[in-house]
């Protein structure tokens, strides 16, 4: 049985508006799928033949070629990452004073580290007072004043019991001085003016509070001292007026290989802040190199994370090993302390290249055509393209920005990373939330530019 309806009409289902309108919004991300696979593989050309059509043997060495140099440079700047890390904190330390003091500032207020210069200064004070002359002078202030010659007797005997005593009261003066809140401000006050000494310990020059000599870098407490001599004069000891000007160490680093460690560090310091960007040059030449360009991004991006996770376990190593080549009496909390404060920020620094190095990996895989690539893209395409389009049945007028958008799409997503990209490099010391913060802002800057993405309809 047939029907007399005619046949539909493709060219008037064609000029249905409403038809056309739903096909673009719904299926234009799959057909740039599409594009992009196709464009990926004719790239690639036929096995064995590049796309000019060579033949296998040459297209085959051509490859090779390219690869061997894409994974040497790649390796390299991936070593490379973990020396530009370490470089710019050393260079931060030497160069940058508000940096060092942010770094030791908090050292004031570690108890670890308060009982162990309380010890330090204790002895250093103790070692300066003469009690058998104090005995004597007690003796004779007593014969003096018409004692017995019993009672002064008795006198020379109490030479421990005083020794115990003026410990104690030294001890508890230096205590009270190295937790006030006045102890911070010295603290502080002493290393910022004497950061320009740091760099003389690092290239082996004495001189200033900071010291390197005997295979130990020492900071000298000797301010401390001076001041805990006038808390006790004005308690009311006056023997410790005669106290001298004392210049005692607090040794935080002792170890053989000290000056091998100061020479890498002068290397690292000369360097400065240029080897990250040679990391990242060559880098972006290995992938330039690569046959497979987003392949080898996700490999630098990798390589670069390894890199931090090995940084990362070697800082606790070393950690173990400068604690077990402290003198011998030195406090292993109170060391400890120093280790932590002295690389805070370079552990801050791994973590953030780190996470930005996962990131960049992943985000390199999720623009690929991995069936999940593909699948989350269109996600979130579709996802996005049904807000806007509700959003313009509701009365929002994209207009010329939708087209201007639609047009140069792919310049304002270039234009985003170099952004971002830009704001890194130019933060000083990004941390890990910052990376994470510039990653989120950037992913809403690609949602706005989906958002304003209106491709012109056409005429009904």
């Amino acid at each position: 049985m047939t029907s007399s309806a005619p046949p539909p009409d493709p060219d008037k289902h064609a000029a249905d508006p409403s038809g056309d309108q739903r096909l673009s919004a719904r299926e234009r991300s799959e057909l740039d799928e599409l594009r992009h696979r196709v464009s990926a593989l004719e790239g690639a050309g036929p096995s064995g033949a590049g796309p000019s059509g060579a033949g296998p043997s040459g297209a085959a060495r051509h490859h090779w070629l390219r690869s061997t140099g894409s994974v040497l440079l790649i390796l390299l700047a991936s070593l490379l990452s973990l020396l530009a890390v370490v470089s710019v904190w050393a260079n931060s330390i030497v160069r940058d004073t508000d940096r060092y003091v942010a770094t030791v500032g908090p050292l004031a207020g570690n108890p670890d580290v308060q009982k162990a210069i309380t010890n330090r200064v204790t002895s250093a004070v103790l070692a300066q007072i003469d009690v058998e002359a104090l005995v004597k002078e007690l003796e004779q202030a007593a014969a003096q004043q018409g004692a017995p010659p019993k009672a002064a007797q008795l006198l020379g005997d109490l030479s421990g019991p005083i020794t115990s005593g003026l410990k104690s009261l030294v001890s508890g003066t230096v205590q009270r001085v190295v937790s006030s809140s006045a102890f911070d401000t010295l603290w502080v006050d002493a290393n910022r003016s004497v950061h320009s000494a740091l760099d003389k310990a690092l290239t082996g020059h004495d001189g200033g509070a900071v010291s390197l000599k005997n295979d130990q870098v020492a900071i000298d407490v000797g301010p401390i001292v001076a001041k805990v001599k006038d808390q006790l004069v004005s308690s009311g000891f006056k023997p410790a007026a005669r106290i001298p000007a004392v210049h005692t160490d607090f040794v935080v680093f002792a170890s053989k290989d000290i000056g091998e460690i100061k020479t890498y560090l002068r290397v690292l310091e000369i360097i400065g802040n240029w080897l990250p960007v040679i990391a990242v040059l060559i880098a972006a030449v290995g992938v330039y190199l690569a046959v497979n360009r987003r392949r080898a991004l996700i490999g630098a991006a990798s390589g670069v994370f390894a890199a931090m996770l090995v940084l990362g376990v070697t800082l606790t190593v070393a950690r173990a090993i400068y604690l077990d080549h402290l003198p011998p009496g030195a406090s292993d909390d109170a060391a400890a302390a120093v280790y932590d404060a002295l690389v805070k920020f370079l552990r801050a620094s791994v973590r953030a290249v780190g996470a930005l190095a996962l990131l960049t990996a992943l985000g390199a895989f999720l623009s690929g055509p991995s069936r999940a690539a593909v699948l989350i893209r269109t996600g979130c395409r579709r996802s996005i393209g049904a807000l806007r389009d509700v959003a313009v049945s509701a009365g929002l007028p994209l207009g010329a920005v939708g087209r201007f958008v639609h047009r140069y799409k792919r310049w304002i997503g270039g234009v985003i990373l170099v952004v971002a990209a830009v704001v890194l490099f130019t933060w000083n010391y990004p941390t890990t939330a910052v990376v994470v913060w510039t990653v989120v802002i950037v992913l809403v800057a690609f949602a706005i530019r989906e958002f304003l993405d209106a491709p012109p309809t056409r005429p009904a």
